[in-house]
């Protein structure tokens, strides 16, 4: 499983012109969902996300986490993280889940947020064409593998 995350100061996601998800002050999440990943993965990337310490603290330094600062998730769905280039210049998705069992993961993903983490979280729509606008504060970005390639 793999998701970039973004510290934001707002962002929203539209799906045929209604926003579906929006948030201020908290992360987006771009999720991909990688063939063989399981309930292992999830447990991974929800700690992670949960707990990254990627907020200021009143010292200015990037201490705290998401759920210390009272803010909210906005997650998107996002099989092209799984693309693979290395080969060529169009993206291969070999190594992306089926739509059923990305689904099924993310919504894994989604609830663990919610419940064990008791954090906010926003959505788009798994499978649909989004517009999704970002407002990255810092620029603060995290890479995330719940395989720990990087």
């Amino acid at each position: 499983m793999r998701a970039v995350v973004q510290r934001v100061i707002e962002a929203d996601v539209t799906v045929d012109g209604m926003i579906t998800g929006r948030i201020e002050n908290g992360l987006t999440v771009l999720l991909g969902v990688e063939n063989g990943d399981s309930d292992a993965d999830v447990n991974y990337i929800t700690k992670k996300i949960a707990n990254l310490r990627v907020f200021d603290d009143e010292n200015g330094v990037m201490n705290r986490s998401v759920t210390e600062i009272g803010g909210s998730i906005l997650i998107v769905s996002q099989f092209t993280l799984l693309g693979d280039v290395r080969k060529g210049n169009r993206p291969s998705y070999f190594a992306a889940a089926a739509p059923e069992t990305a689904k099924a993961l993310y919504r894994s993903v989604v609830s663990k947020l919610k419940g064990d983490f008791q954090i906010p979280v926003e959505e788009g729509v798994f499978q649909a064409e989004m517009l999704v606008r970002i407002y990255n504060n810092g620029p603060v970005t995290i890479l995330l593998d719940s395989r720990r390639l990087f």
